[in-house]
């Protein structure tokens, strides 16, 4: 068993890395890199906006790595802050409408990519590997003390 998921968690690591040159070398031709992406994503899915703090919990990020992406972001007009209502200093993050535009079209290059990557590959499997990867992730969160 130990062998198993150690061969898996060194797996993951080369698709993780692999994930993000492929993502950086997707979305470049748009000014992101996959890290920007990715933050762009995390506000999009959180549906409301968020503060920093809470941004870089759903991505399972550090908080100080994640201001320093927004700030950028900030600065190239993709997103904004407006003020919290619940708490004066953590400010949300917002996209503007540069930030949406940049974000679709991100998505746009996306969808046709993804596509191809799916290719051969069953939809119980993949299911299987994402439930696989959340259980690891939730035992990781408890044993750094990362969980909500």
């Amino acid at each position: 068993m130990i062998d198993a998921v150690t061969n898996l968690i060194l797996e993951m690591f080369r698709a993780n890395n692999l994930t993000l040159v492929w993502g950086d070398r997707l979305v470049a031709p748009l000014g992101l890199t996959s890290a920007r992406w990715q933050i762009l994503g995390a506000i999009v899915y959180a549906g409301r906006a968020e503060p920093v703090a809470w941004l870089a919990r759903d991505l399972g990020a550090n908080r100080q790595n994640v201001q320093r992406i927004v700030n950028d972001l900030a600065s190239e007009g993709l997103v904004a802050f407006e003020p919290n209502p619940h708490h004066k200093r953590a400010q949300l993050v917002v996209l503007t409408p540069k930030g949406r535009k940049v974000y679709e079209a991100a998505i746009g290059l996306y969808e046709p990519r993804i596509k191809s990557l799916t290719e051969g590959l069953a939809l119980k499997d993949i299911e299987t590997a994402r439930r696989v990867m959340a259980a690891l992730r939730t035992k990781l969160e408890v044993a750094t003390g990362n969980e909500d």
